[in-house]
């Protein structure tokens, strides 16, 4: 298979880095041993040369915002343009936004505050490479900034009422497929804990912040998600689904 493209687009914060891994390792331990993937530093400029050299890309989580006025997000953007339909693309909170810029949404800061803890989208789509089916999933999330209007030409996949654009689908008639994501499948719950900790009675009202650590402790569908960017990759092929022949 050709390597899956990690575009690096921020860093965990500088006093959980010696705890945590960084993005990109956390993209390989989802996509699990075995899988070649080669990390690109969007915020240094680099990004990839051939969008077609790689089965597909993903676009990271990041502090940024994508309207905020930094050297390394129009390129970003402008890739994402340029590589759509070439390759399969998944962008991650960030990347879900950047995504939704890029090809003609709209981002900004929500009105709804801080998104945190696990919160839990509905699923309205059942696409193919969703395996195992799930009618909802429960996910950490991380995030201020929210797409306020989707793309003209995407599918909302999921939703919640504090997300209503938490999923986006764009389909294969323009060749590679692409799908984002605003929650955070490769955060785990101790790194997402973590975080609201740090931000906690400055950053995050203290009864939101003690709310979100408890939805933190409890089960979450991580594995749902993990195995459905996998198959959207085509990392591992989804399963042939019964149909009650018995063949």
């Amino acid at each position: 298979m050709k390597p899956i493209a990690i575009l690096e687009t921020g860093k965990p914060p500088a006093d959980l880095a010696d705890s945590f891994d960084d993005y990109p390792a956390r993209f390989r331990a989802l996509l699990g041993e075995g899988v070649p993937t080669v990390r690109f530093d969007v915020q240094a400029g680099r990004l990839p040369d051939d969008p077609a050299a790689f089965q597909g890309a993903i676009v990271t989580g990041s502090a940024a915002g994508v309207y905020d006025d930094l050297p390394w997000i129009e390129p970003l953007l402008d890739w994402l343009r340029a590589a759509r339909g070439r390759t399969r693309l998944v962008g991650i909170c960030f990347g879900h936004q950047a995504m939704a810029q890029a090809f003609g949404g709209r981002v900004e800061k929500s009105d709804r505050g801080w998104g945190v803890g696990s919160h839990r989208y509905e699923v309205h789509s059942q696409e193919p490479w969703m395996f195992p089916r799930s009618r909802a999933i429960t996910i950490a999330v991380s995030h201020q900034d929210q797409v306020i209007e989707p793309p003209a030409d995407a599918r909302v996949i999921a939703s919640s009422a504090f997300t209503p654009y938490a999923s986006l689908a764009w389909d294969r008639h323009e060749g590679e497929p692409a799908v984002s994501f605003q929650c955070h499948p490769e955060f785990q719950p101790e790194y997402a804990a973590a975080l609201v900790r740090q931000r906690r009675g400055h950053r995050i009202p203290e009864a939101l912040a003690d709310e979100a650590l408890d939805t933190l402790a409890r089960p979450n569908d991580r594995a749902v998600l993990t195995a459905w960017i996998r198959a959207f990759l085509m990392v591992t092929p989804p399963p042939v689904e019964d149909d009650g022949s018995g063949i």
